[in-house]
């Protein structure tokens, strides 16, 4: 692999796709020359490097390097990625070059400002394309319902468990640089073997209630265009009356994109507990599409449309063109659930001075209506569920045991990459392919045991069938599980008495079924 035409091959490259100007191809050139540790520039015959062009993503030229690279043993194959990383960062444009740009297109169309960071983001190695679309998704609609599922066996993102989650919270936050993969100041970071690289990432400037905030790409892409926004300052999640006021400043500037936010309390929040942030996108949720089942009217909110959401788990809808009510009311129902208690239906807001009560509000804007919906959570833990009462229940772990955050209440599951493996052994042992052993599937150590007793119960209901009629059959099985855990994370179940108790929970702030 001769490094003087990969480094011909980047420059192309960065002239086609990372808007290399002319004026700076000497001095990105010379960076290159000594990253790659090579003496000069190629000056053999013109190279045909038209194809360079038409590249959607950097993978072709990534594997040559990879292989110039360890060939040359410029870097170990322990920190490869580290500096492929770095090379695209370097050839990447600045970040204030980044937002003049997104500014500048913004004023054409938000839609186009977001493609430009979107494309770029794919262009500089940040979002890796071909790695995400490595990922298993299906949609399920059930019969008789308008309701359905979007469920993906995530490849892309390791596992974290809700305890790790925890103990973000109680690290002394003065030990690391950055403090966590959110803060500002993984802008240009160059990483290590425990904090990911991030000298290509690139970030948008933003202010939400008066605050410093900025946006960026999730480098996992768990659907189109998914973006994080961040507080700038390094503090734990919250929400509070402030939070309705910045996700309408959100959608203000960029209408184009839902935004949501992780319930701020362990085991109903997100993996990223210890720093204040939302997630949004082009993409519209399976929540999203669903509608109003029993609407409900208000004196002082008259203006608007309210009612309980025909959804899994327990979610108000706010629908209106009137800004400061939507906020106002977004705002009533956020403080009035923290202090909520109905122990008919096991909601205990408080245990002493620990808080169980909080909510996960997703806000987009159509057509100047603005579309505010607030699903209430709780975390409490008792005997009988140690994990938490409304957390997935024990009998669906081996599907889903992490925190149910912001994008699986919407209806998008995100399942972990085990289960790919795992899936192919059990359709194997229901086909006849292997041996189905209950005594070894009952052994801890046996990878399967978490799933023994789906493999039991799927292998009485048909044994010995085609691979193709076992997969539908473990499918089947993690739609309907899946179904089960959103059902799990209702605090107002779907039966007379949840529902008795989640209209007396709203007739409390003054709104009154139609």
């Amino acid at each position: 692999m001769d490094g003087k035409i990969i480094i011909e091959e980047l420059m192309e490259y960065a002239k086609d796709h990372l808007d290399l100007a002319p004026i700076d191809e000497i001095y990105f050139k010379n960076v290159l020359l000594s990253k790659l540790k090579v003496d000069s520039p190629y000056e053999g015959e013109k190279l045909d490097l038209s194809y360079i062009k038409d590249l959607d993503r950097p993978d072709l030229i990534v594997n040559k390097l990879k292989e110039y690279l360890l060939e040359n043993k410029i870097v170990d194959e322990e920190h490869l990625d580290i500096f492929i990383v770095d090379i695209f960062g370097i050839l990447s444009p600045l970040p204030s070059k980044i937002n003049e740009e997104f500014i500048k297109l913004k004023k054409e169309s938000p839609q186009k400002a977001c493609d430009y960071l979107f494309n770029l983001s794919i262009a500089n190695y940040y979002i890796q394309k071909t790695a995400i679309e490595k990922n298993l998704m299906w949609t399920y609609r059930p019969t008789n319902s308008n309701k359905y599922l979007e469920i993906t066996i995530n490849l892309s993102k390791p596992e974290k468990n809700n305890k790790d989650t925890a103990k973000l919270l109680t690290i002394k936050q003065d030990k690391k640089y950055p403090l966590c993969l959110l803060c500002k100041e993984n802008e240009g970071y160059e990483g290590t073997l425990t904090h990911p690289a991030r000298r290509n990432i690139r970030t948008i400037k933003l202010k939400l209630n008066g605050e410093n905030w900025f946006m960026q790409y999730s480098p996992y892409a768990y659907y189109n265009e998914h973006c994080i926004v961040i507080n700038e300052d390094h503090h734990p999640m919250k929400i509070d009356e402030t939070t309705p006021i910045k996700l309408v400043n959100f959608v203000d500037y960029l209408p184009n994109y839902f935004i949501g936010s992780n319930a701020c309390l362990p085991i109903i929040g997100g993996s990223i507990l210890n720093h204040e942030h939302f997630q949004g996108g082009l993409h519209l949720m399976p929540m999203h599409y669903a509608t109003i089942r029993k609407h409900f009217t208000s004196s002082e909110f008259n203006d608007l449309e309210l009612g309980i959401l025909d959804w899994y788990n327990s979610a108000i809808q706010i629908n209106g063109k009137n800004k400061e009510n939507v906020i106002k009311l977004a705002q009533k129902i956020i403080k009035t659930w923290e202090n909520y208690d109905d122990l008919d239906n096991e909601i205990l807001s408080h245990t002493d001075n620990t808080p169980h009560n909080t909510v996960s509000p997703i806000l987009r804007k159509e057509n100047d209506i603005y579309k505010f919906t607030i699903i209430l959570r709780n975390n409490r833990c008792n005997e009988k569920y140690p994990d938490g009462i409304f957390h997935v229940h024990p009998e669906y772990h081996n599907i889903k045991k992490e925190s149910i955050g912001l994008i699986e209440a919407m209806g998008l599951f995100i399942l972990p990459g085990r289960l790919k493996r795992q899936f192919n052994e059990i359709e194997d042992m229901l086909c006849g392919k292997t041996k189905y052993d209950e005594t070894s599937l009952n052994k801890p150590t046996n990878d399967l045991f978490v799933h023994k007793d789906m493999i039991k119960k799927l292998f009485n209901a048909k044994k010995y069938i085609t691979k193709e009629e076992a997969n539908k059959l473990v499918i089947d099985y993690v739609n309907d599980a899946c179904t089960h855990i959103l059902e799990n994370t209702a605090v107002f179940k779907d039966t007379p008495k949840g529902q008795q108790g989640f209209e007396k929970f709203l007739n409390n702030i003054s709104l009154t079924a139609m």
